[in-house]
């Protein structure tokens, strides 16, 4: 049987502005476990966001349980709009994570330039994201 490593029981998530609640999220269940793909599918508004959003420590829950069952769990998800810094270079903005983990190396730098040359933005590492298509700064995120 497979190790579980999320929990979520009963998350809840509710905004509030001057005219009221809304109510994102109320009482989502659900496991996962290692090796897994799991997808989380519904129409717009439904909540998709919030929960990646909440997983990964953006925004807090209302409630609800959340308990990540393996040690050094990292999670990670691509943003419906890219959060590029306009004044980094695409392979600066590649950097960013590295550099705010105290964990950029000239490995990991080669790396990095590797992934951008294999995804098709080798030539355009040294840009801005001002002169990249919508699809190019979805990769570069």
């Amino acid at each position: 049987m497979k190790d579980k490593i999320l929990e979520i029981n009963h998350l809840k998530k509710t905004y509030h502005d001057k005219t009221g609640e809304v109510e994102a999220l109320d009482d989502i269940s659900f496991d996962v476990y290692d090796q897994e793909f799991l997808s989380i599918v519904g129409p717009s508004g439904c909540g998709k966001s919030t929960i990646l959003s909440i997983l990964s420590g953006l925004i807090d829950s209302s409630g609800g349980f959340i308990n990540f069952n393996k040690e050094n769990c990292i999670l990670g998800y691509m943003l419906q709009k890219d959060s590029l810094f306009p004044w980094r270079t695409i392979l600066d903005n590649c950097l960013l994570g590295l550099e705010i983990t105290k964990s950029l190396t000239e490995e990991n730098k080669k790396y990095v330039i590797n992934l951008l040359k294999t995804y098709g933005l080798g030539d355009f590492m040294d840009k801005y994201p001002s002169s990249l298509s919508g699809g190019m700064r979805q990769r570069v995120g």
